[in-house]
Formats: C-alpha cells, structure tokens, sequence
C-alpha cells in the first residue's frame, strides 16, 4: 500500500505554498522525513495525498550570515548544524543540542525545521533554539480579492509562538511553511550552552535538558536566557530566574535564588517513559548549574 500518492518537487517558497494550497487531498510538507515517514508506517499520522518535498528549495538550504544574524534554513540536516563553523561561532548551544538527536545516521537526514516542527516540548534542537531567543520566518498562503492574483506572504515570528502544546504546532500546515531561522550573532562576552540528561545506552528520548545563553561583564551577568525541557507543554523559557539573575553577580547566593525561581515557574510533568515530575525537581539544579558555569566560562 502506498504511503502517499502524489510527490511533488518545488523549487521555490512560492511553488512550494502553491503545491500545499492547491494538492488534491491532504498534503504534507516533508524534508528529512525522519519523524513523518516513520508515523506514516505505523499508522500515527492520518493519510497523506501529495508530499511536498522541500529539499529542492534553494532558500530553505542555507545555512548563512545575513548582517548581524545567523539564518539557518529550515532544510537544514542537523548534522550540517553540528559541524558548521558558523553554528559553531555564533549557536555554540545548538551545535551541542543537534550532536545529541537520534545518531549519526538520522543527524545526517533529519533537518532542523524538522525537529521544531513536531513541536515535542522537550526536543534538543527546539531547546536551544529557545534560548538563543531565535525567530522563524514563515511562508503563508494569502488570497487576493482579485481571481488570479493570489501570493505568498512571509513574516517572521517569535520563536516560542510557534508552539500550543506537545505535539502541536500553531503553524497551518495546509497552508504555511516554516522557511528558516534567524539567531542574534554572539558578540564579545556572549556565550551559549546545553546539556542534558538521558538514559544510559544512547535512548534517544532526555529525561532533562537545558540551554543557556548570557552576556557578562566582570563578574555581572549582564543578560541571561535560559530553556528547560519539558519545564511546560510548550518549550520552556524561565523568565522569572531570568530576572533574578540578570544583572547581579556570578555567585552561589544568586544561583540558589535563580534555581528557586526556575522551580517555582517550570511544571515539570510525570512521563512513564522518562522520569517522574519529583525526579526532575530533584535533578534539575545540577543540570542548570553545570550548564550556566559552563556558558560562564565561556563568555570569559
């Protein structure tokens, strides 16, 4: 039986929105496929009509500086992430996140558009990208009044919007597509970090994982962003901790404080498949230092 019963092959943003507006059932986007033709196969994804296969789209590739931004196509094979000089310059955590997903089979098919797109709450990529405060550009689909004069309008948006809960993305996906991502470049005194925790043996699946990014000035951490997954339903930011480190100094007075507000705002949840909620309680303050000494060091 076949899995889908149209393949088409865009070569552009338009043509690609074009494919998904106007299939004759029920289309996908795919690229890596690693997620959505595994679900298709074991029958977790209802039938598919048209795939619409991204890869041959140019824009969606790159992997690029543009002014003071990094622009990662959505497209992208996390593999390339990893390895880049770039992601390696500039998203030091999202290099480390994209080492940890799956092996090195699927890292050189699976994209990062991909692993967002799924919109799991505790993926490593989507982690990352959280606390690098990135943004994701979006294709959509606009009618025109006038017949004939329909377009393809792009926007970007914050990169925590694009999520409602576990497996659900706000994106349309009869109608939009994710392009790519933009993330600030690092400049002086900036740094980035992840690490997470996970079964032994390779499981895929982290029991905890967590993201930082900040900005120091002598002993000031001048700026901070911190991601834990799964802190919520969605990929989660702890603003609060946020705020009571940023702007105060580097010591383990301020640290317990920050790991006090970070347990007081994240909703840790009980999953039979990777830890209990008080486990994680348990374990998280370990986690988070090791990775906000390590991003310390680093912006040093």
């Amino acid at each position: 039986m076949n899995l889908w019963q149209e393949y088409k092959r865009p070569a552009s943003i338009s043509e690609a929105i074009q494919n998904l507006t106007t299939a004759s059932g029920p289309a996908m986007p795919i690229a890596g496929g690693t997620d959505l033709l595994l679900d298709l196969k074991q029958g977790r994804h209802a039938p598919i009509h048209t795939l619409i296969d991204l890869t041959f789209v140019p824009e969606m590739s790159l992997l690029e500086l543009r002014g003071d931004e990094l622009y990662i196509g959505a497209a992208v094979p996390v593999n390339r992430v990893a390895l880049d000089p770039l992601t390696g310059t500039h998203a030091q955590a999202l290099v480390e996140a994209c080492n940890l997903i799956a092996g090195p089979q699927v890292r050189n098919t699976a994209t990062l558009g991909g692993n967002v797109a799924h919109a799991l709450p505790a993926a490593d990529g989507t982690i990352a990208l959280t606390a690098l405060e990135a943004q994701a550009e979006v294709a959509s689909y606009a009618p025109a009044a006038v017949p004939g004069g329909d377009s393809v309008t792009i926007r970007r948006v914050p990169f925590t919007s694009l999520f409602l809960g576990p497996g659900k993305s706000s994106i349309d996906k009869a109608k939009e597509i994710i392009i790519g991502f933009y993330l600030p470049t690092t400049k002086h005194h900036q740094a980035s970090c992840f690490k997470r925790i996970m079964r032994p043996q390779g499981v895929a699946l982290p029991i905890l994982n967590c993201a930082v990014w900040l900005e120091r000035e002598k002993d000031i951490v001048k700026d901070i962003h911190i991601a834990v997954g799964p802190g919520g339903a969605t990929p989660f930011r702890a603003t609060e901790a946020e705020n009571t480190l940023r702007g105060n100094s580097f010591n383990i007075e301020n640290f317990n404080r920050t790991l006090e507000a970070l347990l007081g705002q994240a909703q840790f949840r009980t999953s039979a498949r990777r830890a209990s909620a008080d486990y994680r309680k348990h374990i998280v303050g370990g986690l988070f230092k090791d990775v906000l000494d390590t991003a310390w060091l680093r912006a040093g």
